[in-house]
Order: structure tokens, then C-alpha cells, then sequence
């Protein structure tokens, strides 16, 4: 990765974005040292223009950003930085720098989820459970799909909200597998839900 550090007399803007939430934190800078540093020590460090020197997020407060991973930008010259805020990240005790809430609503581990199976899917790794379902083939899948589906409309009807919980967990879980050995994924079901939810769909 090749960063135009030069451009702006040695300092490139530092999006911070929160790797699971997707909300965007703060905006810092970054010299050749704080990137460096930043890679180093897997914790976001900036140069303060007003101190005029390196500081690492949280050095003080606690409150660190464990690095996920850092982007460029097209012209090289802007970093997006995925990290792990490991508490709030304005100094305000904001959670952001725009006063802005960094609650994860728990939608958003579904990504994670299909990341994790997908990976399943193209690495097979010997003793996953995952990976003997892809094995067994889409009839199975499908199967557990139909058992899951099952246990969980016996829970609504005749069990506990807990178990409902639980036979549901299973359910989705099962349907991302078969979607994901079909070359689909999560996404394609929640962007069929939004196509839905327009005023002007119409049932097919």
C-alpha cells in the first residue's frame, strides 16, 4: 500500500470506522511513524497537530481502537481504519466525535456469520460442523433446514420463548449454510425484504 504522505505536507486524514457496527468514530491523522506504529502495535496511533508529536488512542483514557484493518482511498491520500473501540472514542465520553450512538443493534453479527460460513465453504476444514453439512450435499442441507423450521414452530406453539429463541438461532444458522452452498448469501434474502418493503411491490 502505497500512502501520499507528501500531498499534505506529511500527514494523511485517518477515517476511523467501527470494524462491527460500520459507524464511523472519529477522524484523526496519520504520518509515516503513526502508521507504522499503528501496524506495529495493532492499536490506532495519530500525530497530534497540537502537541506535535505521536499519541496512541487511549493512552491516557483506556479507551483504545484495536486495528481491524486499514483502507486507502483512490488518490492515496485518505485511510478508512477498521477498529475495535474498546470504549467511547470522544474524549466528551461520546461514542463518537459527532455525538452519535455506536450501539450494535446484534443485525449486524449476521454478516459476521455469513463471513464465517463462506469461509467454511471454500476451505472445508476437517472437523467443522459447517463443513460436513456442505459435504452431505443440498438435500441435507435443506433437510435441516425443513427439522429446524420444525422445532421452532413447535416451540411457538407449545414450548418456551427461550427455546423459541434457540430452535430460531438453528434455523437461521441452517439457512445461511444452504444459501451459501447455492451461491447465495443473507444479503440476497435482506435485499429481497427491501425490495418488499417499497410501496409499489407487488406480490409475484
Amino acid at each position: 500500500m502505497k500512502i501520499d504522505f507528501e500531498k499534505m505536507g506529511g500527514l494523511v486524514p485517518a477515517i476511523i470506522q467501527d470494524a462491527k457496527t460500520k459507524n464511523v468514530l472519529m477522524l484523526g491523522y496519520m504520518n509515516d511513524a503513526a502508521y507504522n506504529k499503528t501496524i506495529e502495535t495493532k492499536k490506532v496511533t495519530f500525530w497530534s497537530r497540537s502537541r506535535n508529536c505521536l499519541w496512541t488512542k487511549g493512552e491516557t483514557s483506556g479507551n483504545t481502537l484495536e486495528l481491524v484493518s486499514i483502507n486507502i482511498d483512490c488518490d492515496n491520500d485518505t485511510l478508512l481504519v477498521k477498529a475495535h473501540p474498546t470504549g467511547p472514542v470522544c474524549h466528551t465520553g461520546s461514542d463518537t466525535c459527532w455525538k452519535e450512538s455506536n450501539k450494535d443493534n446484534g443485525t449486524s453479527f449476521l454478516s459476521e456469520l455469513q463471513d464465517f460460513i463462506s469461509t467454511r465453504y471454500k476451505e472445508m476444514p476437517e472437523g467443522s460442523y459447517t463443513t460436513s453439512l456442505f459435504k452431505e450435499g443440498v438435500n441435507r442441507m435443506a433437510q435441516k433446514v425443513g427439522e429446524e423450521a420444525v422445532e421452532a414452530v413447535i416451540e411457538a406453539t407449545n414450548g418456551t420463548n427461550e427455546r423459541l429463541v434457540y430452535e430460531c438461532s438453528d434455523l437461521i444458522y441452517h439457512m445461511i449454510v444452504l444459501l451459501t452452498s447455492k451461491g447465495l448469501s443473507i444479503n440476497d434474502v435482506v435485499k429481497e425484504l427491501e425490495t418488499r418493503h417499497s410501496p409499489s411491490w407487488h406480490k409475484h
